[in-house]
């Protein structure tokens, strides 16, 4: 009976694609861990908190569940770990850019670092407006507003003083524009129109020339007075 010379040589040309086809690619601790926070991120911010389960986390990445664990300790560590460096980012970009010595300028400075940030940061952007099911060290998204604002109230607070008005008023008026533009954001996020610029120049426009034409003493017309 003839051999078939050929089966042993398909054989062995086989095994190293196999080999290849089922060698994994070995991480880092830190390539690991920045991969679960890149995917956790993205789930985050598609289902929330509540609707991504750490099954859909480890699958994702290709590893078991308790990899997630030892990393994060579970979905609690790596949603607080996630919201934090979304908080820290989003800061750093604002305050970071309020570099300008007119106030209008500041104002367009503060108005482009959160559309910016939306913009390159959409998911998590997304993650911190939801309400957090959990403490972060932090805070939440009100408290980040809230620093941003201290920021600005500085601002206000000498432009206010130069031109007669109580610059005790300022962290009123700081809270008020901030919350403008972030408020303006969470619609922008989906809408994307107009164009970012042009988000920008329209809040300006509106916070600007509402400072220009403040009055020291405002006074309330309608009927109610108190």
């Amino acid at each position: 009976m003839a051999t078939d010379s050929s089966t042993p040589s398909n054989a062995s040309s086989d095994r190293p694609e196999k080999t290849r086809r089922t060698r994994r690619t070995r991480m880092t601790g830190a390539e690991r861990r920045q991969q679960l926070l890149e995917i956790g991120r993205t789930l985050f911010a598609a289902k929330g908190f509540e609707g991504t389960s750490v099954e859909e986390i480890a699958a994702k990445a290709g590893v078991s569940k308790p990899v997630v664990y030892e990393h994060f300790g579970g979905k609690e560590g790596l949603y607080a770990v996630v919201v934090d460096r979304e908080m820290r980012q989003l800061l750093d970009m604002v305050t970071g850019s309020l570099t300008a010595g007119h106030p209008r300028e500041l104002c367009e400075q503060a108005a482009f670092a959160l559309l910016d940030y939306i913009e390159e940061y959409t998911d998590g952007f997304r993650i911190l407006v939801r309400d957090s099911p959990i403490p972060q060290s932090t805070g939440s998204f009100a408290s980040l507003i809230s620093d941003i604002a201290t920021q600005v109230e500085d601002i206000l607070g000498r432009e206010f003083k130069a031109r007669g008005f109580d610059p005790k008023l300022a962290p009123l008026y700081a809270q008020a524009l901030v919350g403008m533009v972030a408020l303006t954001g969470q619609w922008w996020l989906d809408a994307r129109k107009p164009k970012k610029a042009e988000v920008a120049a329209h809040l300006v426009n509106l916070a600007w020339h509402g400072l220009d034409g403040l009055e020291p003493k405002p006074r309330l017309i309608g009927h109610r007075k108190s």
